[in-house]
């Protein structure tokens, strides 16, 4: 799954760890996020969204890969 959270920190210029802590998570777990080492729940994807101002279906695609199993 892509994500633009990135994109979208550095728009509201803020840090890996300025949103770990609004969402509250480590600043790892965000690192992980972005390089898509982790998919976050849907939960966290949500207060991530909602923390950049930004629609979840926004923030996160689908790619090719997901839909095989």
């Amino acid at each position: 799954m892509k994500n633009l959270i990135k994109v979208e920190r550095a728009r509201h210029n803020m840090t890996q760890a300025e949103l770990a802590d609004r969402v509250q998570v480590s600043r790892q777990t965000i690192n992980s996020i972005e390089t898509q080492r982790f998919t976050p729940s849907a939960v966290l994807a949500l207060k991530i969204a909602k923390a950049l101002e930004i629609s979840t279906d926004s923030l996160f695609m689908l790619e090719e890969s997901d839909w095989k199993s």
